[in-house]
């Protein structure tokens, strides 16, 4: 029986892997809005000071480097504090509020918006899976306020010991060097493990290849 829909809003930082969440039952931008907001301010109060630009060029140069290639680049501020902060969010109407990104600009913080059809490519999307394996398998909740609880204790008990993430690793490292055990045949996109035999030239095609051909 559906008695209604717990959602799970998530900051999540990849290079020390602590997980910032708070869940909810509705996701609507002023709640989403909101807490981001608070959670951006507490992470800036928690880091230092940036030092101050060398010039106004350079200081809006270290933005607009974060644009580059981009097929529809975001329209920046004309006074721009030093960069602070990156913050990957998936590519949502809601998410490219015109107030809600001024907010982002004043405060030193540069919106990134993964491709279209790429959420794979923000990371909080894997740790919400883990989040949610590790708080609801086996687990039969009947509230959104017991799914919300068991949500927010799994991401407690991941900030005990948070893993990093990193792109690549591991697997990555693992895939390369497979790619180096295989063989491309003819330019396709086929390969084999062991390489194709080749016919072995014949004494005459040897003698042609070093130019002591004689008639």
């Amino acid at each position: 029986m559906r008695n209604g829909t717990a959602k799970l809003l998530t900051l999540f930082h990849p290079a020390s892997g602590a997980v910032r969440v708070q869940g909810v039952t509705s996701c609507r931008n002023p709640v989403l809005h909101g807490w981001l907001k608070a959670e951006l301010c507490a992470i800036l109060a928690a880091r230092p000071a940036p030092p101050e630009p060398v010039s106004v060029a350079a200081n809006r140069a270290c933005w607009e480097r974060w644009q580059e290639g981009l097929s529809q680049p975001i329209t920046l501020s004309a006074a721009l504090p030093p960069l602070r902060l990156l913050l990957v969010m998936d590519n949502l109407t809601g998410h490219k509020t015109p107030s809600f990104v001024c907010w982002l600009f004043d405060h030193g913080i540069m919106p990134l918006y993964t491709p279209l059809g790429g959420s794979w490519l923000n990371m909080t999307e894997s740790v919400q899976r883990i989040l949610k394996r590790r708080g609801l398998a086996g687990q039969h909740p009947t509230t959104p306020d017991a799914i919300i609880a068991a949500l927010e204790a799994a991401a407690q008990g991941w900030n005990a010991a948070p893993t990093p993430f990193v792109w690549g690793g591991r697997r990555s490292d693992r895939r390369h060097r497979r790619r180096q055990r295989q063989h491309a045949l003819g330019g396709s996109g086929a390969c084999t493990r062991r390489p194709l035999p080749r016919p072995r030239p014949t004494v005459l095609q040897q003698w042609r290849s070093a130019g002591q051909v004689t008639h």
